[in-house]
């Protein structure tokens, strides 16, 4: 099965996560992605994508960037940042944002953990780390009160995808799980690692983010895949990932979301706070934009023939092209091919039937709404 996941020959300059040597010694095939050497499939994307919807995945994100700032001024810092509203977090909890251009096109999407007073975690995407670190660094210079710290050489990631993802991590943790709601955190013993535990996802399941030293990771990561295999725990790659969060309707950082697209074009208004009294660099463009109306509009797509949507083929309409696909697969749980893209809101409307041209010639398709895929209500 093909993804919109890069791939490519490793090289030695690539970066490595603490698990690489698991990951050799499980026979995972490895990509570039981001700058680093990640596994991209194990068993199998269809394999690995269906172990998730059905049981649990266990996947190594720990080459996402950590950043945390600290100080009577953390709070004030990151809302001139982000148009999210930073101040309505509590303890513990967290949220999704965005930081963007004054043009309001996006730099990053990113996740925000309020860990105590004045203290937060950023978390960031693994290719955008080193930009995203020059951006905080350049605009701390003016809160003189805040202490930014980089950890993201010293943290690893691992995060714990699926359904039965509680009931394999609870054994192994000293607090209760069902404690922890949706995007709240609590730091806890797993596996006796220290570890944040947090629950947000990327996949459309429920599961956790296990935060821990990178030394700790290997350990952890054998205790939790030897806990959770007699349940049909399995590895993941990126594949995976992708095919998950596609179906899931989350975006992905250079294709649904670039310094060129707003939040609001990506459908992320609601992580667009204008009147969350702070200024934020992006928000008189964001508030023209949100004023004046939206130039395209982020939008699924069904085939409706034989063929795959991938990013960068053109979406028409009429023989003519209104946009672009930006990521497309063959979906395991649609067992059909789908993807997304941009075009004009006069033509977003769920079923606008439009076509995509592959190879030279269009393929029948219509605008679908998302996201492709909602957990059953009665999952846990």
């Amino acid at each position: 099965m093909q993804t919109d996941m890069p791939a490519g020959a490793a090289t030695p300059q690539l970066k490595r996560t603490p698990l690489f040597e698991i990951h050799r010694e499980l026979g995972a095939r490895l990509v570039e992605f981001g700058g680093w050497e990640m596994p991209v499939q194990y068993s199998g994307i269809l394999e690995e994508h269906r172990a998730v919807r059905e049981r649990a995945g266990l996947f190594d994100v720990s080459h996402m960037g950590e950043f945390h700032a600290e100080g009577h001024g953390a709070l004030d810092f990151l809302q001139s940042l982000v148009p999210n509203n930073v101040a309505k977090l509590t303890e513990n909890q967290a949220l999704y944002s965005h930081i963007l251009r004054p043009d309001g096109g996006t730099l990053d999407d990113l996740l925000i953990y309020r860990r105590g007073a004045d203290r937060y975690m950023i978390v960031v995407n693994a290719g955008t780390t080193e930009k995203d670190w020059a951006w905080f660094h350049q605009h701390a210079a003016a809160h003189p009160d805040v202490t930014l710290t980089n950890t993201s050489a010293e943290t690893a990631l691992l995060a714990l995808q699926g359904p039965l993802a509680e009931r394999m991590l609870q054994p192994l943790a000293t607090i209760p799980l069902d404690a922890i709601a949706y995007y709240h955190s609590r730091p806890g013993i797993v596996a006796d690692v220290e570890c944040l535990i947090s629950r947000t996802g990327y996949t459309g399941e429920d599961g956790f983010e296990l935060y821990c030293p990178a030394d700790a990771a290997p350990g952890l990561w054998r205790a939790l895949m030897a806990a959770g295999a007699p349940r049909g725990l399995l590895p993941a790659g990126l594949g995976a990932r992708d095919t998950l969060r596609l179906e899931a309707g989350y975006c992905l950082y250079d294709h649904e979301l670039t310094e060129e697209i707003t939040p609001l074009e990506a459908g992320l208004g609601w992580a667009v706070k204008l009147d969350k009294g702070a200024d934020f660099i992006g928000r008189q463009a964001l508030a023209e934009e949100k004023r004046d109306g939206l130039r395209r509009r982020l939008v699924g797509i069904e085939m409706r023939e034989r063929g795959v949507p991938r990013a960068g083929y053109a979406i028409l309409r009429g023989g003519a092209r209104i946009g672009t696909v930006t990521s497309g697969t063959m979906c395991p749980t649609l067992e059909r091919p789908a993807g997304m893209g941009y075009v004009p809101p006069a033509d977003a409307a769920p079923g606008t039937e439009v076509a995509i041209e592959i190879r030279g010639k269009p393929v029948a398709a219509v605008i679908a709404p998302l996201p492709f895929y909602k957990r059953p209500k009665s999952a846990s």
